[in-house]
């Protein structure tokens, strides 16, 4: 029972974290294209987020302890507690996440919206992204090949990010229209088609980061057969939704968003089935993630 609950906090934590660094970044880089809109929503958005990783994180770290101690009595002796924070990277990487969330939730509490919260937000962000990486599969690699993994896999942690922050802003944007506002149309064209530099980046970014993890946690020699393991299972699992999510996105920028600068009633409809459509997609990839950080991949097997 432990495991499962290890993986949903895992689940909750990813999903959290994506959103405290990709959605204040969003707030930054379109800040034009989005400035005249009223976005009060994403503040609040951000608290919730927050406090949701502020809690799930220090909890994760005792269900951690729990299954390393054997059981939850023994994983709340300070002893117990003591060692995973202090001699494990793991837990040190726990403590960082929670204390990043609580000053996330502080300043989205404390700071009005502008560029010092989006800025503060966003650097918070990079420190929960990054602290993914030392609780996952890249922190394990032994040898000369550590540090290339390690950055790799926060690299993709980061990209994941931007994009399924942009992802959550763009479907409120569209859920949150006022019937007939043609600024707030025009807004959100332009903020889709200012998201295609950054949305490329990520995409490659994480292409790239992912080709090197596999290079890792797979191996060569293992690529041929990832249906033998469960880890490579999900792993094809994963990809495919994946590249559900770039042909949507491919949709958003070449065709719907020139779109909605022409016929944004023609638009609409279209763009929020395939944006709720995206945004579940990399919900799922999150939870299929989230188990997959409990299974041994097929290098280690």
């Amino acid at each position: 029972m432990i495991e499962v609950w290890i993986v949903i906090l895992r689940g909750v934590q990813y999903a959290a974290g994506a959103l405290l660094l990709g959605l204040p970044a969003f707030m930054l880089y379109s800040a034009r294209a989005i400035g005249p809109l009223n976005l009060r929503w994403s503040r609040s958005a951000l608290i919730w987020a927050a406090a949701a990783l502020a809690l799930a994180a220090p909890a994760a770290l005792l269900a951690q302890t729990a299954m390393m101690a054997g059981s939850l009595s023994e994983a709340v002796k300070p002893a117990s507690l003591s060692f995973m924070i202090t001699g494990m990277g793991l837990g040190k990487a726990m403590v960082v996440r929670t204390l990043a969330a609580v000053l996330a939730l502080a300043a989205a509490l404390l700071l009005r919206p502008g560029r010092l919260m989006w800025g503060g937000l966003t650097l918070l962000g990079l420190i929960i992204s990054a602290s993914f990486a030392w609780t996952g599969h890249g922190a394990a690699t032994e040898g000369s090949g550590h540090a290339v993994h390690l950055i790799s896999d926060i690299v993709h942690a980061v990209a994941a990010s931007v994009w399924i922050g942009a992802l959550a802003a763009f479907a409120v944007l569209i859920l949150r229209r006022p019937s007939g506002d043609a600024a707030w149309d025009a807004g959100v064209a332009r903020s889709l088609t200012g998201f295609a530099g950054v949305g490329a980046a990520a995409v490659g970014a994480l292409v790239v980061t992912g080709l090197i993890n596999s290079a890792y946690l797979v191996g060569l020699s293992r690529a041929l057969s990832l249906g033998d393991s469960p880890y490579g299972v999900l792993l094809m699992i994963k990809l495919a939704l994946f590249g559900l999510m770039v042909a949507l996105a491919a949709l958003h920028r070449f065709r719907l968003a020139p779109l909605m600068t022409r016929d944004a009633g023609q638009a609409l409809p279209h763009l929020k089935k395939s944006l709720a459509v995206e945004f579940i997609l990399a919900l799922t990839i999150l939870a299929v993630i989230a188990v997959m950080g409990a299974l041994p991949p097929p290098a280690a097997l």
